[in-house]
């Protein structure tokens, strides 16, 4: 099931966003086929990055190895690379020759820095690209050394996210013209994208591109987190009048200083000077309870409230019981698929494969042989179950 049943996807194995943009693509029900190396991946078997694949271990340095990818490109609809530019061509599988052999081939390739520019073929990792992107810069407080938000912009909710995007709408296009076409998604062009919203800002004069000032920073106390009693946390941030009023109210905060406070469009109605003095007002209000309880009086109001949870209080959380945000495959916790399908909606998420699990059924839909199929394993061309043939 899933929306993208019937497309086949083969993905040369990386890390990263390459892997993420695959999860999104099977999840949805795409049969991706992941293109291992020999060397191996050592948490394979229980990243949710990797599940919902079949996997066939080849060795791309040797010719007969390229002509299995090749093979396997003629019958796909997509293909996911994550190699510096010019490597695929080097290895005789770039854009050029796998679109000859299948003119429909989304051809999507997933680079740091793009295809081209001075920095293309430098080695980068996410933090590289929101630093050149502007997104680094933003994140943290003031006075402070920027905060690297994990990998989860870059690799992730930019990066990864950006690419399966741009491939379903390339599928889409091919459907009607019948011709496929690379897909050139780089980090730090996605990374950019995310932005957007912050470009406005700086034009009409709410953000002055410092960290730790703008409002959605940390920097204004109706925007942030707070310590407990018990030295847990809970965020908040009512940003519209009728909600901030609200937890005002709840709060029992009638000074007439935090009612003139509050967030606006307009820079000049805005008062930050006031910020950091009602922040620490705050601070001690939401010390005289515990994460719970404050829970117990905010939590279902329209106060913009959530607890600061860890990953595993969150998959215990009620909302997310509720809408099964969480999932246990292969005894590993982790995300359900998302988004929600009225009418396709995507199976029960699979463990991902041991590597070269499933070389030899691969190798037989793609046309090959018996025989030919254990010569591939006798020449060490391809492998199962982690190098072992």
């Amino acid at each position: 099931m899933g929306p993208l049943r019937g497309y086949r996807v083969v993905e040369l194995a990386g890390l990263g966003p390459g892997p993420y943009c695959c999860m999104l693509l099977s999840d949805m029900g795409a049969d991706v086929i992941r293109v291992d190396s020999p060397d191996g991946y050592p948490i394979q078997t229980v990243d949710p990055l990797c599940r919902n694949r079949r996997s066939i271990v080849v060795d791309l340095k040797t010719e007969s190895g390229v002509g299995i990818l090749l093979k396997l490109i003629d019958q796909a609809d997509a293909l996911v690379e994550g190699f510096r530019p010019g490597v695929a061509e080097r290895l005789g599988f770039g854009p050029n020759v796998c679109l000859n052999r299948n003119p429909k081939l989304v051809y999507g390739r997933i680079t740091g820095w793009g295809q081209e520019g001075p920095l293309a073929k430098v080695a980068g990792h996410d933090i590289n690209y929101i630093a050149l992107a502007g997104v680094l810069h933003s994140i943290g407080r003031r006075g402070e050394k920027p905060v690297p938000p994990l990998n989860l912009i870059g690799d992730y909710g930019a990066g990864g996210t950006l690419a399966a995007f741009g491939i379903v709408c390339a599928l889409l296009e091919a459907k009607d013209s019948g011709k496929g076409q690379v897909i050139d998604a780089a980090m730090v062009d996605a990374s950019n994208t995310a932005m957007a919203t912050f470009h406005s800002f700086r034009a009409i004069g709410l953000w002055d591109e410092q960290p730790g000032t703008h409002f959605l920073s940390g920097a204004a106390h109706f925007y942030g987190t707070y310590a407990t009693r018990d030295k847990r946390f809970i965020s908040i941030g009512p940003l519209e009048p009728k909600f901030y009023e609200l937890l005002l109210e709840e709060l029992g905060l009638n000074d007439e200083r935090f009612r003139s406070a509050g967030f606006s469009l307009n820079a000049d109605e805005m008062d930050s000077s006031q910020w950091e003095p009602l922040r620490k007002e705050l601070e001690a209000v939401f010390r005289t309870r515990t994460r719970d309880e404050w829970c117990d009086l905010l939590e279902g109001m329209d106060v913009c409230f959530a607890p600061v949870l860890t990953s595993t209080e969150a998959s215990r959380h009620p909302h997310n019981v509720a809408r099964k945000n969480f999932v246990t495959v292969g005894d590993v916790l982790q995300n359900a698929p998302a988004p929600r399908f009225s009418r396709t909606p995507p199976d029960m998420p699979q463990p991902p494969p041991p590597p070269g699990r499933d070389s030899r059924e691969i190798l037989a839909e793609a046309g090959y042989s018996g025989d030919e199929i254990e010569s591939f394993f006798a020449q060490s061309v391809v492998h199962q179950s982690n190098g072992s043939s």
